[in-house]
């Protein structure tokens, strides 16, 4: 890994629990409760497209672990590293095939986040009817993920022209 690479990684990682923090700082009135926003997941997508699906993985894995022990503690962690291994294997699959655009990449990614982390809450609780919040967890990271797609897409267009 060369030192670009290396500033990549620090910069992106950095980014990723930057917007981490600032989501935190944001009051949602939601129905469901821990439903978020997912601004970290711009930086994953961003990584995914600008870099590769292994930067992604690494940055992705380095964002999580510290944001969590920072910010979340060990259920937060949890449940974060759930959703982010679900959504960056969805997302790496579907940007293999070619077939989606980046914004669908990342509203697969947001969904599968969120059914990612109903799953280990399920599990961690014991308690199936956690699903009842999947069709408003599915809704909610179809629409956030449509966002941090675009958002995502128009970044990627000036990173290209500039690096």
């Amino acid at each position: 890994m060369g030192r670009k690479s290396v500033a990549y990684y620090g910069l992106f990682a950095a980014l990723g629990i930057l917007m981490g923090y600032v989501e935190m700082l944001i009051p949602l009135p939601l129905l469901v409760p821990g439903m978020k926003l997912g601004l970290a997941n711009v930086i994953i997508v961003i990584v995914l497209y600008f870099l590769d699906a292994r930067a992604a993985f690494f940055i992705s894995l380095a964002r999580v672990v510290l944001s969590g022990l920072m910010f979340a503690g060990f259920a937060g962690l949890l449940y974060s590293l759930s959703g982010a291994l679900f959504s960056y294997c969805i997302m790496v699959l579907l940007k293999k095939t070619d077939k989606f655009s980046i914004i669908g990449v990342s509203i697969a990614g947001g969904v599968f986040h969120n059914i990612g982390q109903i799953i280990v809450a399920s599990l961690v609780v014991e308690n199936i009817r956690l699903m009842y919040y999947l069709p408003f967890l599915l809704i909610f990271g179809l629409i956030t993920g449509a966002v941090i797609g675009v958002v995502a897409r128009t970044s990627l267009g000036y990173l290209n022209r500039r690096f």
